[in-house]
């Protein structure tokens, strides 16, 4: 290969290689670039061969200096630099992390002619170690109690009612507004407890229709009623050996009502269509956000029911009487966002924890949890603001003293919240739960308790 065909081929070389490469004069002066140079740092080769590297403003070479020696920096007098994490500034003025490493260029005299840095673009790399970093952080908050945030005194009691429901198994019931979190400490329960190698079966009451109830629960054989092509298992049935979840319970109708105690009582079933027991090793768990009492009062749900249930009742407290975890929440949500947008956004301001503070939250942390995805959504910045919050936020008048007083208030206000939802929305009720932190079940209850059309 004659010289000139090796001059080309490594000219060849140099332009196709991904890292970016500079070679300097003692002076450091820029002599060479390839094109992954001029990528990296945005400026073209005419703009940098002939001028001072010092454009770059390496921070590493900024030490370096030493104006005592001939050469221009230590770069020289070290011999070169291996594998040195720096930060560059690009034409536009932003900074970027890259991996340097650096050699000496001698002549056949042994006389310093130079140094060729190649240079490894990091952003990717140490973005995605912050990613790591910010998962392990969510992984291991230790103000978390699977998954359920908070440090103040009353949840710790839950977590600690939780523990000890978890080495029972009696039955549980967990009451709380919507939003707080009752599946979560369904779920605790059922992962501490002797039963976390078996399933953990989940059933909404409130999205069952009353006439598919009993199949569901119990399961049918074939041919039972219309539809029933083969013989099918229900929830219970799979839950054998771990637990069921029955959410809703006081959607439970009556009719379903004495079924489930016999269940309770007898640990058998029988699928719809079919006389033969089948025996059942299941604990129920199960929730709501109605005053069961007041309604066995009113004949809407069984006596004895309520009292085979009720064995085990934690009380989850509704997010307005535990506002000092709200910033816990709020960077707990802020994490994982991050996480899953890629968005940067680093805290929000004093202006909106301050509304944070004095908003009554009728949707509960699934409502807060709510208000932090919309802001990522309209946030370009690194602080959440409160032009970033939803505007049913910051119409909403602040908490009222006495709860037990203001119920009227209360239920007007969350009319007016559910009205400008569906606006904003267009009428679209899976839309406009996600904003308010409902479920859709939730909100088609009030829709209808407060004749919204």
């Amino acid at each position: 290969m004659m010289k000139n065909q090796i001059k080309d081929f490594w000219e060849a070389v140099i332009e196709t290689m991904q890292e970016g490469l500079m070679i300097v004069s003692p002076q450091g002066i820029i002599i060479a670039v390839n094109k992954a140079f001029e990528e990296l740092v945005q400026y073209t080769r005419e703009e940098l061969v002939g001028k001072s590297c010092k454009v770059l403003d390496c921070d590493i070479c900024r030490g370096m200096r030493n104006n005592l020696d001939d050469y221009w920096c230590e770069l020289f007098k070290k011999k070169g630099t291996k594998k040195r994490k720096c930060i560059l500034r690009r034409k536009d003025g932003r900074r970027i992390p890259v991996l340097k490493n650096a050699t000496i260029l001698y002549d056949e005299e042994n006389k310093v002619l130079g140094a060729v840095e190649t240079l490894t673009d990091l952003t990717e790399v140490l973005e995605k170690e912050k990613q790591i970093r910010d998962l392990k952080k969510v992984l291991r908050n230790e103000n978390s109690f699977f998954g359920i945030i908070g440090s103040s005194p009353k949840m710790q009691q839950i977590f600690q009612l939780t523990k000890n429901a978890a080495k029972s198994d009696a039955p549980v019931i967990i009451y709380g507004e919507s939003g707080t979190g009752k599946e979560l400490v369904a779920e605790a329960i059922h992962n501490l407890s002797d039963r976390n190698k078996g399933p953990f079966i989940k059933v909404n009451c409130a999205a069952i229709a009353e006439t598919l109830f009993e199949s569901e629960l119990f399961g049918h054989v074939k041919g039972a009623f219309t539809g029933a092509v083969k013989t099918r298992k229900g929830r219970f049935e799979l839950a054998s050996g771990g637990d069921i979840f029955l959410d809703e319970i006081g959607d439970l109708p009556v009719s379903m009502q004495v079924k489930l105690l016999r269940v309770i009582e007898e640990k058998v079933i029988e699928r719809v269509g079919d006389s033969t027991p089948i025996s059942v090793d299941v604990r129920i768990i199960c929730a709501t956000n109605r005053d069961l009492r007041e309604m066995v009062e009113k004949k809407e749900f069984r006596e004895d029911l309520f009292y085979r249930i009720n064995v085990i009742p934690i009380f989850l407290p509704p997010l307005r009487d535990r506002k000092e975890d709200i910033p816990l929440l709020v960077e707990h949500f802020l994490t994982k966002n991050s996480l899953k947008t890629g968005k940067q956004i680093n805290g929000v301001s004093r202006e909106v924890m301050d509304i944070f503070y004095d908003y009554h939250w009728p949707g509960n942390v699934r409502e807060l949890r709510s208000v932090i995805e919309y802001a990522f959504v309209v946030c370009d910045g690194k602080v959440i603001t409160k032009e970033h919050l939803m505007p049913s936020l910051l119409t909403q008048k602040k908490e009222l003293t006495s709860i037990s007083n203001s119920k009227i208030s209360m239920d007007k206000e969350e009319k007016e919240r559910i009205i400008e939802a569906l606006k904003q929305t267009h009428g679209n009720r899976t839309k406009a739960a996600h904003l308010l932190g409902y479920s859709r079940v939730t909100l088609w209850k009030k829709m209808k308790k407060y004749g919204i059309s």
